[in-house]
Formats: structure tokens, sequence, C-alpha cells
């Protein structure tokens, strides 16, 4: 069954669907998010992306991310995602956005407006071996350094999300 994401324009609007591998190989803007994790010792829950994912494979991000999918509210996705990837569910707040696009070695694009969360959660993760092939919770100052040392182990959206998430904290 194809799996079909929103489009949005510039500003956030929702202006259609289209399936998930056509959009990414078109590079069509398309609604995403990034959800950041963290337990009660301000640690944050860093995945290593699954080797055989469509694109940015074996590579280190966020605790989870995906795409809002036709008939279903963001509210849903953000959820069903925490779920299918990590094994459970908190509250989260949206932290702000951002535009980015990088193309991948194997003709993929990923043009996205990224929506940036964050949730609290103090036990161990029930992952899901499809998407997520290690995992760890780290300090926030050992991924700024690593990120900014290493960046060929971390997506291309880390990056920018992380920047979302330190401006929030350090206010």
């Amino acid at each position: 069954m194809e799996e079909r994401i929103v489009l949005v324009d510039e500003q956030g609007n929702d202006i259609g669907y289209d399936e998930k591998l056509k959009v990414h190989l078109e590079g069509k803007l398309h609604k995403a998010f990034s959800i950041f994790i963290f337990n009660n010792k301000k640690k944050l829950l860093l995945q290593k992306r699954a080797a055989d994912k469509y694109h940015s494979g074996g590579m280190w991000t966020n605790t989870c991310c995906s795409h809002q999918r036709e008939n279903e509210s963001f509210y849903e996705a953000l959820h069903r995602r925490l779920k299918e990837e990590v094994g459970f569910d908190c509250d989260l707040k949206e932290l702000g956005r951002f535009v980015y696009r990088a193309e991948f070695n194997n003709g993929l694009i990923e043009h996205e407006l990224d929506y940036v969360y964050i949730g609290e959660y103090d036990g161990e993760p029930e992952v899901n071996p499809n998407e997520i092939e290690e995992w760890k919770w780290v300090e926030l100052e050992e991924l700024k350094k690593d990120v900014v040392n290493n960046p060929s182990k971390y997506t291309c959206w880390l990056k920018p999300a992380l920047e979302k998430v330190l401006e929030y904290l350090n206010k």
C-alpha cells in the first residue's frame, strides 16, 4: 500500500498529498517532524537509523522523525510514530520549524518543512529494529561537540533541529 504524505507551501499551508517515494524523488516540499525526548537526567535519547532505511541509514539522529500521512492529523502522526519507533508515548511541546533541502547519493531529495518537538520520558525504549539499529542516552554538550567534529555521523536535519532545542532550553 502506498503511503501518501502532506505537501506544503513555504508558509506551512497544506496544499495536497502525494506518494512518499515520489515526493522524495522529485524533491517536493512536504511536512515532517523531529522529536527530541529527554529523561529526568536531561539526557537526550538518540537513535542510529537502521542501515537499510531509504536514506541516511546507519546515521545518528534525534529520537524520532517522520511525516504526517493523508487522513491523519499532525497530532496523530507525532504519537503514532513515537510508538512505532521507540515503543512509548509522551506529551510533546512544539519548539518551532525550519525548511531544509538535501540531496542524497541514491537520487532521493529531502525537502522538508520540519516541525521540532520536545518531550520527556524516563523508561527504556522498546525500539523497532526495522527503524533503529542502535540507541543511547547522551549529554547535550557531548552531542553538540560531536556534531561539529564528526558531522558525517549525523543526519542532515539533526543540526538545524538541535538548534531549535538549544534555543528553547537556553531561554
